[in-house]
């Protein structure tokens, strides 16, 4: 009976290891290695069923020395950057865009740019800032910005503009901007698209405080203006890099030929300054029969202005003489 049972068992066992034996893990699917390194170089992690914010480690806060240049005072200019998150050709757009939004919406667009793992001291509040620094002067967005993170992005409006505009539509607005900030991987780009869709956005909050609230129908007008204010925005930057680009190619030329024009200057000044004039001889004809006397001199007139003197041998019949 024990036999029986142990041979029984020893089956068992048997045909559970060829099972397992037969039996072939899936592979985990696999990212392309190039995109896997854009991927991690954002701060995202690839391999996961759902790709997500690296760390479980607290977020470090801004470092003291920049508070006062973040929340000290309404800022002077519409990108606020004092860690120098951005670089400085992109500093550079991104604040060109932001100068023409203004320049072509009656709402301003403030953004704070704040490091992706960054956190904002918690004895400050960014609602408060708002109402302090943005309760006077032109209505205003804010946005608090973190780059490489455009999920954690905070929109605040001023106090004028704040019963006008819903929550559920300032929360539209975030939220549509975030998800084209993710069509992008690079962190400069994705701000980029954030801005042109927080821009479009901003013009249907235009249309609500006039009264006139927008449809889905005037998205494509919207998008085709906001284009073309990057068009033209682009347009003016191209020019001024073509005008920098011929200045740099121009001025060592120019100056060559600047310095050989004042050399030939100087040379000729020089050469007239030592020029001697040699006048010829003409015999005199005599006047009341002496060969001369005082107070008595002629005249010597000269055919030509611009023929030098030594050249010229006859005088010009009319010549002027005292009797």
């Amino acid at each position: 009976m024990k036999v029986a049972v142990f041979t029984g068992w020893l089956f068992g066992m048997a045909a559970t290891l060829a099972t397992a034996a037969a039996y072939e893990e899936p592979l985990l699917p696999s990212r392309d290695p190039q995109e896997r390194e854009l991927l991690e170089g954002a701060g995202w992690v690839a391999g996961t069923a759902e790709d997500g914010p690296v760390g479980e480690v607290p977020s470090p806060e801004i470092p003291e020395k920049f508070l006062p240049a973040y929340f000290a005072e309404r800022p002077t200019a519409f990108l606020i950057d004092p860690q120098g998150l951005l670089g400085a050709e992109d500093f550079r757009d991104r604040l060109s865009f932001l100068n023409y939004h203004a320049s072509d919406s009656s709402i301003d667009l403030y953004v704070y740019m704040i490091g992706g793992d960054q956190e904002i001291p918690g004895q400050l509040r960014e609602e408060e800032m708002s109402e302090r620094f943005f309760s006077e002067g032109r209505p205003a967005a804010i946005v608090f910005y973190y780059l490489g993170a455009p999920q954690r992005s905070a929109l605040y409006l001023s106090p004028s503009i704040t019963d006008a505009i819903s929550a559920v539509e300032q929360q539209r607005a975030l939220a549509s901007s975030v998800m084209l900030a993710f069509e992008k991987l690079d962190p400069a780009e994705q701000i980029e698209s954030f801005l042109v869709q927080m821009s479009i956005r901003i013009y249907w909050m235009e249309r609500m405080l006039s009264g006139a609230p927008p449809s889905t129908d005037e998205l494509p007008m919207v998008s085709r203006r906001v284009e073309m204010r990057q068009v033209k925005e682009l347009s003016k930057q191209t020019n001024v890099q073509s005008l920098q680009v011929m200045a740099m190619k121009y001025a060592f030329p120019a100056a060559i030929s600047l310095v050989v024009l004042l050399l030939l200057i100087a040379v000729n000044h020089r050469l007239r300054r030592r020029v001697i004039y040699r006048f010829p001889e003409f015999e005199v004809e005599p006047r009341l029969g002496g060969t001369h006397a005082a107070g008595v001199g002629a005249v010597i007139s000269f055919a030509s202005a611009h023929v030098p003197p030594a050249s010229q041998r006859d005088q010009v019949p009319d010549y002027l003489r005292r009797a």
